[in-house]
């Protein structure tokens, strides 16, 4: 397994994930969204993110990344855009391929693409799928990608049209555990943090980052040798002008998503707010509890790339803009993110947080 011996210094790039939670029927949804994306660019953010889900629209609004996309990059011109991620096992992978190609292309080569097994499993029976075997369709599909888009004969003889090699190298996997994330560091991909993920039984008060920074070591050790990391961590950031705005809607927000987990038999905590932020590892207040927060988290210093986003809480459309602005203003420029933010010199190898240069 090749290793690496030294890290360049990386840019940290700034991004906005959505999962169009909005509380609004799906076209208003995709118009809020939009919107968000939009002021996002205009306040300096390097990419936008956002995840497909089916079926269920209290989990996630958007079952066509690459149709809401199309239009996104219709209405805006420098942001990267990426998908957190595509359930690829459930996709015919020469559709996705082709999708992703021609957006690609239409946009200026801005797309990045994020795939994984997804996390809602009772979907794979509506698409004739065993989600027991979501393992091996992921690998098997994310090959016939590569092989499309490099152009290689596919099976029967023909070739993908457009061919798009550039995309090759703009793959990105979202994972739980350790194995996948060395999985995708093996293949010189880039891999992708959730903003928070369930602690094991036996370890039930680990941080997002003791469980998050073997997965980053594991990644660095597998990447192949002269392959430069990216590291995508995905983080709950709420930041708004005065700190009881922030508690306000995190306690609507936050206790709505309790209840859904309730429901599921997933919820821990006493229910308590400071019990949900906890345990939805949620960065919430001014700008100041908000860079002291971030400063925390080891595995963020490591990452070189940062998105934010506002789920679980989920406030309205303008408290979402006003809290785009905020972390691009005042969060980002401290923590040495974003486009006009000073850039760390720190390795994603060293834990210890290094956010100034």
């Amino acid at each position: 397994m090749a290793g690496r011996s030294m890290t360049p210094t990386l840019p940290r790039r700034l991004g906005f994930f959505t999962r169009l939670l909005d509380l609004a029927d799906p076209a208003e949804r995709y118009r809020l969204a939009t919107a968000q994306i939009v002021h996002a660019e205009r306040c300096g953010f390097d990419s936008a993110w956002v995840a497909q889900h089916h079926f269920h629209e209290d989990e996630g609004g958007l079952p066509a990344p690459f149709v809401f996309l199309a239009q996104v990059a219709a209405r805006t011109s420098r942001i990267r855009l990426g998908t957190g991620i595509v359930t690829l096992p459930l996709e015919l992978p020469i559709r996705v391929a082709e999708d992703a190609a021609v957006l690609d292309l239409t946009s200026g080569g801005r797309l990045e693409v994020g795939v994984g097994g997804g996390g809602n499993l009772s979907s794979y029976a509506a698409f004739g799928r065993d989600s027991a075997e979501r393992r091996a369709l992921l690998a098997g599909h994310l090959q016939i990608l590569r092989d499309a888009w490099a152009g290689r004969p596919l099976p029967g003889g023909d070739r993908l049209y457009p061919v798009n090699p550039q995309l090759v190298d703009r793959v990105w996997h979202a994972t739980f555990t350790v194995d996948g994330a060395r999985l995708a560091g093996a293949a010189g991909d880039g891999l992708m943090l959730s903003r928070t993920q369930p602690r094991p039984p036996h370890a039930p008060r680990l941080s997002l980052a003791e469980i998050q920074n073997p997965m980053i070591d594991a990644y660095l050790e597998a990447l192949p040798e002269g392959r430069e990391p990216r590291i995508l961590a995905s983080r709950t950031v709420f930041v708004t002008d005065d700190r009881g705005d922030a508690r306000r809607f995190a306690e609507i927000g936050l206790g709505r998503h309790r209840a859904r987990l309730m429901r599921l038999g997933r919820a821990t905590g006493d229910g308590s707010l400071d019990a949900m932020i906890a345990a939805m590892d949620v960065h919430l207040g001014a700008p100041g509890d908000v860079i002291a927060s971030l400063e925390s988290d080891s595995a963020l210093a490591r990452a070189t790339d940062l998105a934010v986003q506002v789920h679980s809480i989920d406030p309205p459309h303008p408290v979402i803009l006003r809290s785009i602005e905020l972390v691009s203003d005042a969060v980002a420029p401290a923590l040495g993110w974003g486009r006009n933010a000073a850039r760390s010199s720190a390795s994603p190898r060293d834990h210890a947080p290094a956010w100034r240069s």
